[in-house]
């Protein structure tokens, strides 16, 4: 409670009650304490005629070691912080400072000396936003939202695309860390579901995406960067390291976004996902809704955009790997699977934040989800068994110690069946009706009604049987297209035709 000073009237009402009360009880009618009471009747003199009294009710406990001491420390480094002064003197005057007592008085002290004779201080200067001027981007970790995906956890980036003067916005969910891919990939599709470019847009410093990389990576990341935003016509700017406030538009927003994205995800009742699509599509419609509030300000700023250029521009990263003998070819050390007949080719690799394709020449060869490390040392496989199946049929023995055999099957239905055929089947047999429902899933185009099928059998406590399940697929009725007479017309029919227009 804020103090307030004891009046002249209040003294005249304690001293009138005292007479028929007790000075606890005159005190009370008055409205002070029983100490201040005690002191009236010690000196009845009206606070009006009192003469103020300023200055240190006790004595300095840093008296005769702040000038000598302390002073000349902070004189020659103004960062050093009270408690390690108040160390300083604990080493060099252990009998008078035993203990921590001193330490908020320092602390005071030391504010009012740096708030007196400190050194000056950047002042952050407040800017009135431009329509159309600046866009500003952030990539901001997602762990927080406790977002898992068929029941395992997701870690995940959230790239954030703020217009400053509208507030419109952009989210994409980043796989992987902070890269050149992931920023162009997302600031791309970004700037063409807004339909414009801004003059201007800032980043932070990117130091996650520079870190392990040589000098020449850093030189060629920054050459691509520059090349991408010229594409577009903007300028690229940058925040000073550690000064958020100069992209505080994106950084403020981040808070609000992720307030948002938890209360509607309260509001779902679950926070999993069946699969990264269904939480992708969950975030574009937040933030669509989020975006219909800005209608009228984002339509302003639309006005004063660049237009977009006719095509997109390079927003992957590329690189050119050979197909080895083993079937497939090394990206950031995953190994991916490609068809056989592409061994010995050398592939142009494009790579996305969760895709990477492959071509040769200008066709496209192979694609597949990109994977990252596990960080274990234990080399990641991403195999799709239609490249393999084929060798694999011919040489149905390698499944059983092949180093990408748990990464073959295509569902969770397909590596429960290896599971009991391992266990029921002597190796021999188990390899080769393994691999024979995979060519039954590959050659009838039949993967997931042969999932379920197996899912049905392995309930039951059924050993799968391939000549079975073969005989329980619907069959795939294969019609030939009826052959469509055509009536071609007289050439008589034309001449008509033109002589009735004349």
């Amino acid at each position: 409670m804020a103090y307030k000073p004891i009046t002249d009237q209040q003294l005249r009402l304690y001293m009138t009650d005292l007479q028929n009360h007790s000075q606890r009880t005159s005190a009370a009618r008055a409205r002070f304490s029983e100490r201040s009471a005690r002191r009236f009747d010690a000196d009845p003199t009206p606070p009006s005629q009192r003469k103020i009294v300023h200055g240190r009710a006790l004595a300095d406990p840093l008296e005769g070691y702040w000038e000598t001491d302390l002073l000349p420390l902070l004189l020659t480094d103004s960062a050093l912080q009270a408690v390690t002064l108040l160390r300083h003197l604990q080493s060099e005057h252990p009998r008078a400072f035993p203990d921590d007592r001193v330490r908020r008085t320092l602390e005071r002290r030391v504010r009012q000396w740096r708030a007196l004779n400190g050194p000056e201080r950047d002042i952050i200067f407040r800017q009135t936003p431009e329509p159309g001027y600046m866009a500003q981007s952030d990539l901001n970790h997602a762990e927080e939202l406790e977002v898992t995906i068929a029941g395992q956890s997701f870690p995940h980036l959230l790239y954030h695309f703020v217009m400053v003067y509208s507030r419109w916005e952009h989210v994409g969910v980043v796989l992987g860390g902070e890269s050149f891919t992931a920023l162009a990939e997302n600031l791309q599709q970004a700037l063409w579901s807004l339909g414009g470019a801004p003059q201007n847009h800032r980043t932070d410093s990117l130091s996650a995406a520079f870190r392990n990389l040589t000098a020449d990576q850093r030189k060629d990341m920054t050459k691509r960067y520059d090349a991408f935003v010229g594409h577009y016509g903007m300028d690229a700017s940058r925040n000073n390291r550690g000064e958020a406030h100069e992209n505080g538009a994106v950084e403020s927003q981040n808070w609000h976004l992720k307030t948002a994205i938890k209360q509607a995800l309260i509001l779902r009742g679950s926070r999993d996902f069946a699969c990264i699509e269904d939480y992708r599509r969950f975030i574009d419609m937040l933030v669509a809704r989020r975006n219909r509030q800005r209608a009228a300000a984002v339509q302003a700023e639309r006005a004063h955009l660049k237009p977009l250029p006719q095509r997109r521009t390079t927003d992957f990263t590329e690189i050119v790997v050979p197909v080895s003998r083993t079937g497939g070819f090394l990206v950031k050390s995953i190994f991916y699977s490609a068809p056989s007949q592409l061994i010995g080719q050398r592939l142009r690799v494009h790579l996305y934040d969760d895709r990477i394709e492959a071509f040769l020449g200008a066709a496209l060869v192979v694609s597949h989800p990109r994977a990252r490390g596990r960080g274990d040392g234990h080399r990641v496989h991403v195999i799709n068994y239609h490249h393999v199946i084929h060798s694999l049929r011919r040489k149905p023995q390698a499944l059983w110690s092949s180093i990408y055999r748990d990464s073959l099957f295509p569902r969770t239905e397909y590596a429960e069946a290896w599971k009991v055929l391992q266990r029921d089947l002597p190796r021999r047999d188990a390899c080769r009706r393994m691999v024979e429902l995979l060519f039954i899933a590959h050659e009838q185009a039949c993967e997931a009604e042969l999932a379920h099928l197996l899912a049905a059998d392995l309930y039951a406590g059924q050993v799968p049987d391939t000549k079975a399940l073969a005989s329980r697929l619907a069959p795939r009725l294969m019609t030939m297209l009826k052959d469509v007479a055509v009536a071609h017309p007289s050439l008589a029919s034309f001449d008509a035709l033109l002589g009735a227009s004349a």
